[in-house]
């Protein structure tokens, strides 16, 4: 019998596939793990098995209130294999947030971000924004007490929104209430619409790398000879190897822990505490401090406007290829992380059991502004007394941002309790 994978035609195709993607020849610095953990390639990975595994649960899954929890307990217990498919796709949903979050701190780190790779750049914020809402979308589709409330504290922030928020919420949950309306445009949303777009985005990202020059690396002089290197097998053999780890990690994890599903949603029964999804805790937390305007409008839009911004501005340089640019970028990314990561639970703390009984300080703006005078005055030490430049700068400043953040959002998840009250 005639082996068609071993034919030149069949190994001509194959390596036509693989072209779309990268290059014949890559540097040999541009393959080696460390340099971007293969995160890319992984959130692509998970993509594929989100869609794949998206597409069997549709043919059990109902999306209306009176059917949709009852479908999903019927997946999980008499569907062959069905309970691991669902499982699967939430570690898959899960992990895909995480590491394409991890995967645009990578970019930041490695100074690939401005010049010719600004718009790439924009694509994957949004691209990040999509994973989000994509997430987002899903979690009410089992349509139990978790997801019920989740949504509606999520969706209850944009009440905050000044002028706009209450029409806005509505527009959402299709409604004054999440109910049938908005389980039906949370499941087209998340079925059709954000994976469509997702798709889209992701061909001009892969194609915009690829023009870019793929990976960057460190820059060489003239000199200096840059080796390069054919990328099958040398780059396909590291990308496979990264491949089944993830899926195996995502199989043991499915095998083990099952995907959250409590009781069918009732709206008539409100859990303490209720809580948003985990991504969206950090931005729960700050409500708590600062006021709601302040929370849920100005910081998310000041972050969103940075990230936006980053390609453009100016005297911005950085050395693209190297982890936090430059020794004393390594040396200050890691002094602002380890005092967000004091600081914030000191302030938490202060203002949760002194400041918070202060007319001054209880609505949480007087607060705001001396944390944004905080970072007026550290971005000055930085130039000053550092001679940090602005690439230096923005770096250290966003570490600071970023553990804040997540220190909050760990908060949120794990300390808080009834009523929203620290528990130790």
């Amino acid at each position: 019998m005639t082996n068609f994978s071993d034919s030149p035609k069949m190994n001509n195709k194959w390596n036509n596939l693989i072209l779309h993607l990268h290059p014949k020849m890559v540097p040999e610095e541009a393959i080696k793990f460390t340099l971007t953990f293969g995160l890319g390639g992984m959130a692509a990975l998970l993509f594929v098995l989100l869609a794949f595994t998206g597409i069997l649960m549709r043919f059990v899954y109902v999306p209306s209130p009176e059917a949709a929890y009852d479908s999903i307990q019927h997946l999980k217990n008499e569907v062959l294999f069905g309970n691991f498919i669902r499982n699967v796709h939430y570690w898959s949903g899960t992990l895909l947030v995480l590491i394409t979050f991890l995967h645009m701190l990578r970019v930041l780190f490695t100074g690939a971000y401005n010049q010719k790779r600004g718009g790439n750049w924009i694509i994957g914020v949004c691209l990040l924004l999509l994973v989000i809402a994509s997430n987002f979308t899903g979690y009410l589709l089992p349509w139990d007490q978790l997801a019920y409330w989740a949504i509606t504290v999520s969706t209850s922030m944009l009440n905050y929104v000044p002028l706009i928020g209450e029409s806005l919420n509505k527009m959402i949950i299709q409604g004054n209430e999440v109910g049938a309306p908005t389980l039906l445009v949370f499941y087209a949303l998340h079925t059709g619409v954000l994976p469509l777009a997702m798709v889209v985005l992701m061909g001009f990202h892969f194609w915009k790398t690829r023009k870019a020059g793929g990976v960057v690396i460190p820059q060489r002089s003239d000199k200096e000879k840059l080796n390069k290197v054919p990328v099958v097998p040398n780059l396909i053999s590291i990308e496979f190897v990264v491949a089944l780890f993830l899926i195996a990690l995502i199989f043991l994890l499915s095998t083990f822990f099952n995907a959250p599903l409590e009781d069918e949603a009732n709206p008539l029964i409100t859990p303490n505490p209720s809580k948003a999804p985990w991504y969206f805790m950090g931005f729960q937390e700050l409500i708590l401090h600062f006021h709601p305007v302040i929370a849920v409008v100005i910081i998310p839009a000041c972050v969103l406007t940075l990230l936006f911004y980053l390609p453009g501005f100016k005297e911005v340089y950085p050395k693209q290829g190297i982890w936090f640019l430059t020794p004393m970028g390594k040396k200050l990314a890691l002094i602002a992380g380890v005092l967000a990561f004091i600081l914030t639970p000191l302030f938490i703390l202060l203002n949760e059991y002194l400041l918070g009984k202060f007319m001054l300080f209880k609505h949480g703006i007087l607060t705001f502004v001396l944390y944004i005078g905080f970072l007026f005055v550290s971005a000055f030490y930085l130039r000053k007394y550092q001679k940090a430049d602005n690439s230096i700068r923005i770096q250290t400043i966003t570490v600071f941002l970023i553990t804040t953040f997540i220190v909050l959002t760990l908060i949120g998840i794990y300390l808080r309790g009834e009523g929203m009250k620290l528990i130790f």
